[in-house]
């Protein structure tokens, strides 16, 4: 016995000719229904942490002054190298970095001295300079890690430091009398170093008495009475008996405090009168067309507040602050020796790669993540310190980015954001829509405009590790 079933074929509408239709069709249903969407998206957003962690102060007259106490320059800075084919050569105004070389201008002298470095390359494990020998030698870091080791409270060999490109040691070659090597240098990779001997330097200085006499004036600052950051000292008495004649002081100023002036990212947004006019149902294309353009200049301004050369967070932090990672990754102990340089750490922030490459070296050893609370999110910590993701913190073709940790606001003399609210069209905080009319081909044109800085208070607010290895090594 077979059974036929029957089944039953989709209407055509050629099928309806003829016949009553009893329902609206879906094909005229929907010229009249409005379909669900969504706002425009944006793949170029990120989660902009240090934009919303930065307390932002008000600068109502659009520059902000730092004051602080008089400082003596200690020289702690880096040099910086050209390459011409296989040749590197310093750059004789960056000799200027050197301590006992600080503010000395004179071009034609620096140039001598620059031309007389003499190059040297070493490999991995090699030693550059020794603990107790004659100390007659400037070393500059064109390429290469170097550390530096002397002997620890018990008898072993301990590492007090690493260099790495563009650092230096042994400016004290140059002094009156240089004295011996208090550590040993030894190269952690092959090494590229420019050496200028004391020979070649006294060779310029005999023809060049303003250079001795140089020297001989920041030698003279340095035995200037200070303090272990580099102030000047405050004269004080304590733990006295009897009636003993108390010290007079007072608190000397920096002359010439720095000052930040607000800076400005800007574009025009142009929209056509027709679609402001026809297109505004359901979503408004101007306002959609704001949130868009005010997202790409916050993304922006954050990465301004990086990278920026005069302002900027990595090139602002001092170089008596910046440390290299020991190994390459970021290690538990790169970031205990970054969290131990200042007082009351509030954030680190790295980039995502460095966060994931700081993970692996926690698995390794068998640690995990602390987590803290940050506006509501828990996010990966260490020491309690919340580790922040910043992806405007560039990672090199070599795989290499840096980890900043900071301390925040005016009250903990830390890292602040510099703005000013209460500008003319705000539109959001610090930011502003201007119209700027109508043109002949009927476009409507906004500028848009918004106005930020970032200031360190003092140098130990903000620390970088550098050299952060993001890839790491084949297991």
């Amino acid at each position: 016995m077979s059974t036929t079933v029957h089944r039953q074929q989709p209407e055509q509408p050629e099928q309806t000719a003829g016949r009553e239709q009893l329902s609206l069709g879906i094909a005229a249903a929907r010229n009249l229904a409005t379909t669900t969407k969504t706002v425009p998206q944006m793949q170029g957003l990120s989660s902009r942490w240090l934009l919303r962690t930065l307390p932002w102060v008000e600068v109502k007259g659009g520059t902000y002054r730092v004051n602080r106490r008089l400082a003596y320059e200690v020289g702690d800075g880096r040099v910086t190298f050209v390459q011409e084919g296989a040749a590197v050569k310093v750059i004789p105004a960056e000799l200027g970095e050197l301590p006992l070389l600080r503010g000395y201008d004179d071009a034609g002298v620096l140039r001598a001295l620059a031309d007389r470095c003499e190059r040297r390359e070493y490999a991995a494990g090699q030693v550059i300079a020794e603990r107790g020998r004659t100390l007659d030698e400037v070393h500059l870091i064109a390429r290469g890690k170097v550390e530096k080791l002397a002997p620890g409270a018990y008898g072993d060999e301990s590492r007090r430091g690493v260099l790495a490109d563009g650092g230096f040691f042994g400016g004290q070659a140059l002094a009156e009398e240089p004295g011996t090597w208090e550590f040993t240098a030894r190269t952690m990779t092959a090494c590229t170093v420019l050496a200028l001997p004391r020979a070649a330097y006294e060779e310029v200085a005999g023809r060049n008495e303003g250079l001795r006499a140089h020297v001989r004036r920041r030698q003279a600052d340095k035995a200037q009475p200070q303090n272990k950051k580099g102030e000047a000292a405050i004269a004080l008495a304590s733990g006295h008996t009897g009636e003993p004649v108390l010290p007079g002081t007072f608190v000397d100023y920096e002359l010439r405090p720095r000052e930040y002036e607000l800076s400005v990212a800007q574009t025009i947004l142009r929209v056509h009168s027709r679609v402001a006019d026809l297109y505004n149902e359901p979503m408004d294309q101007i306002e959609q067309q704001l949130r868009l353009t005010i997202e790409a200049l916050r993304e922006r301004q954050e990465s301004e507040l990086v990278n920026n050369p005069e302002f900027g967070l990595l090139h602002n932090a001092d170089y008596s602050q910046r440390i290299s990672t020991h190994s390459g990754p970021p290690t538990p102990d790169d970031l205990d020796e970054l969290l131990s340089m200042r007082r009351g750490t509030k954030v680190f922030f790295a980039h995502p790669r460095a966060i994931s490459a700081f993970g692996r070296e926690c698995n390794k050893r068998g640690l995990a993540f602390d987590t803290a609370e940050v506006d509501g999110h828990p996010v990966p910590a260490w020491r309690g310190v919340p580790l922040l993701p910043c992806g405007k913190i560039p990672v090199s073709e070599a795989g290499t980015s840096s980890i900043l940790a900071m301390r925040l606001g005016e009250d903990g003399q830390g890292v602040v954001g510099l703005r000013q609210t209460g500008i003319p069209d705000e539109y959001e905080p610090g930011l502003n829509v201007r119209f700027m009319g109508i043109n002949e081909q009927a476009i409507i044109s906004y500028l848009v405009s918004t106005y930020y800085s970032a200031a360190v208070l003092v140098p130990d607010a903000l620390g970088v590790l550098e050299n952060v290895d993001v890839f790491g090594t084949p297991a």
